[in-house]
Formats: structure tokens, sequence, C-alpha cells
């Protein structure tokens, strides 16, 4: 375990963590959409300007496939992560379209450590993903789990 990796310690609490960018690119929406979510308003421009979306538009998933990439990159490799427990309030916001550039807003809402393992701390937080315009085009909520550095410090409360 690496001493530079962010530990339950590291963790602020309702400080936004702004990261990522991520391109969208027409060929990605449609290979995404060709295998995994095959609605015509992900894979043909006609159809899709017969929708709401008015033109081709990213598949929620693939939206949500794109922010884990982000993830990942940006923060995951440089926790001590230990997983999660889900996503909760999945929200698809507004669209995301081919050349639209995606980035993180990540908030820690609360954390605590975990009474039956000292050495695990859990966090619950907010992760929005933006446009380049600033707008939100998706969020969730959820758990998450990390190393504490220092397990043999008493747990408070």
């Amino acid at each position: 375990m690496a001493a530079d990796l962010i530990h339950y310690e590291d963790i602020e609490v309702g400080v936004p963590d702004k990261f990522g960018r991520y391109e969208v690119t027409r060929e990605e929406v449609i290979e995404f959409a060709s295998k995994y979510d095959p609605q015509p308003f992900h894979l043909d421009d006609a159809a899709a300007a017969q929708t709401h979306f008015g033109r081709l538009a990213a598949s929620g998933l693939h939206t949500a496939a794109m922010m884990m990439r982000m993830m990942v990159d940006e923060r995951l490799c440089k926790t001590a992560g230990l997983g999660g427990s889900g996503m909760e309030e999945m929200r698809f916001i507004a669209p995301v379209y081919p050349g639209d550039t995606l980035g993180v807003v990540n908030t820690v809402l609360e954390k605590r450590r975990s009474k039956t393992r000292p050495e695990r701390g859990i966090y619950y937080q907010v992760v929005e993903v933006v446009n380049q315009h600033g707008v939100v085009v998706m969020s969730h909520r959820g758990h998450g789990m990390i190393r504490v550095r220092h397990p043999e410090v008493p747990i408070e409360g």
C-alpha cells in the first residue's frame, strides 16, 4: 500500500472536487449504443432528429461509463479505495451529444469509520457529470469504502 495514496483521513467533507476531461465522439456514441443500447436515437441521425433530442445523443449508460472512466483515471487510481456499495438516485438530466466535453464534480457529503472494521472508512458522495457549458447532464449518489491510514487510532463517538 503506497503511502502517497489518498486515505480516509484525507477526505474533506463538503468540498467539491472538479476533475476530468472526456471528449464525446460520434463514433463512440454509435459503437456503445450498437453494443449495449441500440435505440434509434443513439444510432441514426434521421431517427434522432425526429425525437426530443433533435440529433444523435449518447446513451445514459454510456454517460455513466464515461463518468466512471474519469473517476478511475483521475481519482480512484490515486486512492486507497476498497470499492463501492452501489449508486443511488442516478439521474440523466440533460442529453449528451457528440462534440460535448464532459467533466466530473465529486462532493463527499459525509464520512465515518466502520465500527466493525476499523481499517475501513465509508463515505457518501454526490457525483455530477457536467458538460463544457457547466450544465449537469448526469448525477448519482453512492457510498464508497476506503482504507484508513491509522486504524489503531480509536474511533470517535
